[in-house]
């Protein structure tokens, strides 16, 4: 037998293992060694019964995504679970680790599922833009129903071995070695000869067929708003499973499968997939990373507690220092609350918040951070209170112990240019709400030492965030790309479009909220600082639109004053239309001499994608993003990109660069130095390659 399956007898039952590390995906070579392995367990007399299982860690994954969009080798993963299926001897598939995708869809078309406590299993594939190809959608309703069936295939999520036990999924549960106990089951299936029993003739889950197709008509109403089309496409091949033979219905869900794989959802969703794993892989990681088995954090603001907060949760230790008694209190009672609410909404125990919060010391003296590993200063994004901060830790904290910044702008080069270890600082720029945001850019100034830089990667995965690596700039990769986008839709609500047109086109494209309402929830005095800061180098020929400064001079910050660029009402946070401002912009239109115009949605889209993918290009051009994928993650996980997009530099990819260019260069006549299509794009074009070519 092939290396990737393992075949051996053990008295009356044949064993394939396969063995396809690290996840024992299913790829050609996977499919092809089970299909022979099958055959040859057939045709051994001796054989009475068929067990598969997996080696390593886990049972497959799922199929091989990288071969997706490659022409496909037989055996299709649905003709070898119709394979296996098929067969006279009975087949147990012994499930442990995380069973996903045509993994699950492999132990479907299995007679018997036997799984490890511990384990998990799952259909994801819509998470993808794609549906189950080999079975699921028509196997898995016939053991549970449709309403669970749906749950399972339109969530994505993957169910532990005791609700899959509950469900009907799995037969047996083992709680001791699963190996042994599935040998058992097989020699109890073979001694009395209960044969197969193929999940295509099951019928469990469609005794009551006014209840299946009552739970089909909820769940067609739940995915009527859903943008991706797979949802739809998963709740007519379920549906078809009461309709239509079985042949008919595997037949209808691959030639769904076979649509949606080739769509430019399921391309952006694969797309994302990998740009996920790939920003993990920087040049520093061939540095051992420095052990971390003490944090400290600086500032128990609404930043610093839900950075403690996520420490915490890792299992780190976990020092706040905030600068007197009272502010030390109220970062108290945040972290707390952060416990409490995760105890309340079922995430973690009310034991392990017990636990975990006593790892957490309070202190006003920064020496209290003398034996800490690392120190997270979260302090209020002011370069002065920052610098005061530095200097003060860099007379406490021990010799090789990291500085980290948390900062959405700030020179991290400058504040590390104070101390007497530039070498041992990292920026940390955290997303709000620090505990819940899974992006982590992970700033490298031009003095870190490339050990600080693995040990930031290294304890982003123990925190269970997306670290990105990004070099200095002001605002790093995900603000340098915000900036764009509103200084986009900035020039446009001046010449003649609303702010509710704006976030209207920008909803429709794919964004939960506008540019408009973001600012509005965030508070339109961050930006309105930010400006301010900058305003000493601006340049004095670049155009400038005052609108967002003349609100905040009115005392309208947004959602928590009641007014922004919407009025808020009391219990409405979405946020109503404001005359007042539309006549406010009609005044500086006027004041400016300029004469309004209409914006299609499709204009408005295409100019503030356009400006994003641009500015993206300017920030590959000057190295402070290593790849177009990791700015894809960075506007994905931290600004609402809509995923199913991939983000703006597939989205440039797939408009095409040269169109691209061409747009850029005949808005250049309005804004030349904003409009001017990058250096990096101008060359790729020329060279006819895509940013793709670049990751």
């Amino acid at each position: 037998m092939s290396e990737v399956v393992a075949y051996e007898v053990q008295g009356a039952v044949a064993v394939l293992t396969i063995n396809n590390p690290p996840v024992n995906a299913l790829s050609a070579a996977v499919r092809q060694a089970l299909s022979k392995g099958v055959d040859q367990a057939l045709a051994d007399e001796a054989v009475e019964a068929i067990v598969i299982r997996a080696a390593g860690r886990t049972f497959p994954v799922g199929a091989d995504v990288r071969e997706f969009g490659k022409p496909p080798q037989e055996p299709h993963l649905g003709t070898l679970c119709s394979q296996i299926e098929a067969s006279p001897k009975p087949v147990i598939a012994a499930i442990h680790g995380t069973a996903l995708g045509g993994g699950f869809e492999v132990a479907l078309g299995a007679h018997y599922r036997i799984i490890d406590k511990g384990a998990r299993i799952g259909l994801p594939e819509v998470l993808l833009g794609i549906l189950p190809g080999a079975g699921g959608t028509q196997r898995t309703p016939r053991l549970t129903g449709a309403g669970p069936a749906l749950e399972l295939i339109l969530s994505g999520k993957p169910v532990s071995a005791a609700k899959a036990h509950k469900l009907g999924l799995v037969d047996r549960v083992s709680e001791g070695d699963l190996h042994e106990q599935t040998l058992e089951y097989a020699r109890q299936l073979i001694n009395t000869g209960a044969g197969p029993r193929p999940t295509c003739a099951r019928r469990e889950g469609l005794e009551d067929a006014a209840a299946y197709l009552k739970a089909v008509k909820e769940w067609r109403e739940k995915v009527k708003t859903n943008r991706l089309e797979a949802p739809a496409r998963i709740v007519d091949c379920v549906e078809a499973v009461v309709m239509v033979p079985f042949e008919t219905g595997l037949a209808m869900e691959r030639a769904g499968f076979k649509h949606l794989v080739a769509t430019d959802q399921a391309r952006a969703l694969r797309y994302a997939f990998f740009a996920e794993r790939a920003a993990a892989k920087v040049p520093e990681l061939s540095a051992k990373p420095r052990d971390i088995s003490r944090v400290g954090v600086v500032g128990g603001g609404l930043m610093g507690a839900g950075i403690a907060y996520t420490c915490l949760l890792a299992g780190l230790p976990v020092v706040l220092v905030e600068r007197n008694s009272e502010a030390l209190e109220a970062g108290q009672g945040r972290i707390k609350a952060l416990f409490d609410g995760g105890v309340a909404r079922g995430r973690i125990s009310e034991e392990l918040a017990t636990k975990q919060f006593g790892h957490l010391v309070f202190s006003t003296d920064m020496s209290a951070l003398s034996q800490a590993d690392l120190v997270i200063e979260a302090v209020f994004e002011e370069e002065s209170v920052k610098q005061d901060v530095f200097q003060a830790l860099d007379q406490v904290m021990r010799p090789g112990a990291i500085l980290a910044t948390n900062t959405s702008y700030l020179d991290i080069d400058k504040l590390a240019a104070t101390i007497s270890r530039p070498e041992d600082v990292i920026g940390f720029h955290f997303f709000s709400p620090a505990h819940i945001m899974r992006l982590l850019e992970v700033v490298v100034g031009a003095r870190t030492s490339e050990d600080v830089t693995a040990t930031g990667f290294a304890l982003a995965k123990r925190l269970g965030k997306i670290p990105v690596r990004a070099g200095v700039c002001d605002g790093f990769i995900g603000n340098r790309v915000l900036s764009a986008y509103r200084q986009a839709a900035d020039y446009m609500l001046e010449d003649g479009a609303s702010p509710y047109e704006i976030d209207a086109a920008m909803r429709e494209y794919g964004f939960a909220l506008g540019p408009y309402q973001v600012t509005d929830m965030a508070g339109l005095q961050i930006s309105w600082a930010r400006r301010k800061r900058l305003a000493p180098t601006r340049d004095p020929e670049e155009r400038y639109v005052r609108i967002g400064d003349i609100l905040c001079e009115m005392g309208r910050f947004g959602q928590k004053t009641g007014q922004g660029f919407y009025r808020y009402e009391a219990g409405n946070r979405r946020g109503l239309e404001d005359p007042d401002v539309l006549e406010l912009i009609a005044t500086e239109r006027e004041h400016k001499g300029i004469s309004p115009r209409s914006f299609t949605p499709e204009e408005i889209q295409a100019r503030c994608i356009d400006a994003m993918s641009n500015e993206g290009a300017r920030l590959l051009g000057e190295n402070i993003a290593l790849r177009p994928s990791d700015i894809d993650v960075v506007m994905l996980h931290g600004y609402g990109f809509p995923r199913w997009r991939g983000g703006p530099m597939l989205a440039a990819d797939m408009k095409g660069l040269l169109m691209m260019n061409n747009a850029l260069k005949h808005r250049a006549d309005e804004e030349d130095k904003f409009w001017r299509p990058a250096e990096l794009l101008v060359e790729l074009v020329r060279d006819g390659k895509h940013f793709g070519d670049l990751n």
